[in-house]
């Protein structure tokens, strides 16, 4: 009986340690909002199409990213987008970069500067296991500034 009692007692305790360590690793960005600030300086728009404005431009960058009080720079983002809906929108596609690792996201960048809704598709790092949405939100009318708030839910 007390043999059984023991190796009950082992078997309890390594079970504990093991789900701890999946729950810390699960939770590491699970449920987090990080708000950050891109500087937008890098902006190209490569006309691909016809010529002017027309699907299938491209607009490339790879900016700095800042605290979300944008006084210190934290990390950078690069990606591009494809124009598909000429003096409306873009479909996007960036890596925001940040020092405990990175986070994608893919969606719409509106011309209007309205704010967008794209989907984080994944991550490394502290945020490997990322999923959620980000929201794109331009801080004034020259969309020299955006805000990216990230909400992971997993």
């Amino acid at each position: 009986m007390a043999r059984r009692l023991t190796l009950l007692v082992a078997v309890l305790g390594a079970l504990s340690i093991m789900i701890g360590v999946v729950g810390a690793s699960a939770s590491t960005s699970a449920g987090k909002t990080i708000k950050v600030v891109e500087r937008a300086e890098t902006d190209a728009v490569i006309d691909l199409g016809a010529s002017g404005d027309s699907i299938g431009d491209m607009l490339a960058f790879g900016n700095d990213i800042y605290n979300a009080s944008n006084t210190k720079k934290i990390g950078r983002d690069e990606g591009s987008c494809i124009r598909t809906n000429p003096g409306l929108a873009w479909e996007c596609s960036w890596t925001t970069i940040l020092s405990h690792g990175s986070l994608t996201v893919s969606g719409p960048f509106y011309d209007d500067l309205r704010d967008s809704q794209l989907a984080i598709t994944g991550g490394t790092g502290r945020y490997r296991n990322a999923r959620g949405t980000m929201t794109l939100h331009a801080r004034d009318e020259l969309g020299s500034a955006f805000d990216f708030i990230f909400r992971i839910i997993g």
